[in-house]
């Protein structure tokens, strides 16, 4: 199905081979060259998905995704010419759904655009409420709360905690989690899982340094469990 894509990237040339790839795979596609403007057609325009350059003019790429991710759940894809861990981990941490670095192949970005539209579109399955003590996760409005109010997650974070909760006290390793939350995706890495799991405890445990829902299971990996 086609999707409406924002593409925010300065480079033009770099712009145009995103566009056409993106065209060239049924997308309807947009582009804007600095921050500001990515932050205002995300918020005006409402598309399926930003593919989102890291250093922007006017306003940082990071920034951008920080802000639109306090208002909405837009699934973000973040190019960046930075190769460091730190910057992976920093791009997830402010509510990125997946990081690319450049160079990159386009059919490399053509996976991982598919990957986040699918999860974005059909996502969570219909059912009903999955509840682990008082964290109820609602697959069919793709929702959760904790103690009765809500706790914002994004795709990315959601699709983690749907099994998790689906399973409650079963644990899971990293590889599993990878192959139940990206499907084929070959890019990402059990990396990912690890941050995905703090952001996570950030938003759902009382203390995120003492984790007491989602808890690590030394030697195989992680497991949600009723904290009361």
């Amino acid at each position: 199905m086609s999707s409406r894509v924002l593409v925010a990237e300065d480079d033009p040339k770099q712009a145009q081979v995103i566009r056409l790839y993106l065209e060239g795979d049924g997308h309807t596609v947009e582009v804007v060259h600095d921050g500001p403007a990515a932050l205002a057609h995300a918020r005006e325009r409402r598309p399926d998905l930003l593919v989102l350059d890291v250093m922007l003019p006017g306003m940082d790429g990071l920034d951008v995704c920080r802000t639109l991710r306090t208002e909405s759940d837009l699934p973000v894809l973040v190019l960046t010419a930075r190769d460091s861990e730190y910057d992976l981990l920093r791009s997830l941490d402010l509510g990125a759904d997946d990081h690319m670095t450049k160079p990159y192949s386009p059919r490399e970005l053509l996976a991982r655009t598919r990957t986040l539209l699918r999860r974005a579109r059909f996502g969570p399955q219909n059912g009903p409420l999955l509840r682990v003590g008082d964290l109820v996760v609602d697959p069919e409005r793709h929702a959760v709360h904790l103690e009765g109010r809500p706790a914002e997650c994004t795709h990315a974070e959601f699709a983690l905690l749907e099994v998790f909760a689906g399973q409650p006290d079963r644990a899971f390793t990293r590889e599993r989690l990878l192959e139940l939350t990206r499907g084929t995706d070959a890019y990402v890495t059990t990396r990912t899982i690890d941050v995905h799991v703090l952001n996570l405890r950030r938003k759902i445990e009382r203390d995120p340094s003492r984790p007491a829902r989602l808890v690590t299971v030394y030697g195989v990996g992680y497991k949600l469990t009723d904290a009361g």
